[in-house]
């Protein structure tokens, strides 16, 4: 078992986002002034005879005061079946490592209060996702 942690971005590198949602959920945790790290460590599933890897997951963000990482999906039920399928497995490989899978309607009822709370007219005038949590840490 073997879970491969590669560095995390800085603000100068700058983050790009595998998808817009994930990008919104960066800002968000950055107005709430929540550390995270977007895709740090990829977690090995399983192996071929060689030992050598064949299947992988690497959780979209990792919130290290909460030792948390977070999986967004807001993608076809497909997809949501295949990353359970993954969660069980690192679950049964990891069991120490905590992981919340972020759901369609989970995002979007983060997205409404933050609206309610004229939150998302301000997210994002503050410079590029992750600088401020980044650079308090």
């Amino acid at each position: 078992m073997s879970a491969v942690p590669s560095p995390a971005p800085t603000s100068g590198e700058g983050v790009h986002f595998a998808h817009p949602s994930e990008e919104k959920l960066a800002e968000l945790l950055d107005f709430y002034g929540v550390r995270w790290e977007y895709e740090p460590v990829e977690f090995v599933l399983s192996w071929d005879e060689h030992g050598r890897p064949t299947s992988a997951f690497r959780p979209d963000f990792f919130l290290p005061d909460q030792r948390l990482f977070l999986e967004l999906t807001t993608l076809r039920q497909e997809l949501v079946t295949r990353k359970h399928r993954k969660l069980r497995q690192l679950q049964a490989l990891y069991p120490e490592v905590s992981v919340r899978l972020l759901y369609r309607r989970d995002y979007a009822h983060l997205l409404q209060r933050a609206d309610l709370a004229g939150l998302t007219r301000r997210v994002g005038a503050s410079g590029p996702p992750g600088e401020r949590a980044r650079e308090s840490a």
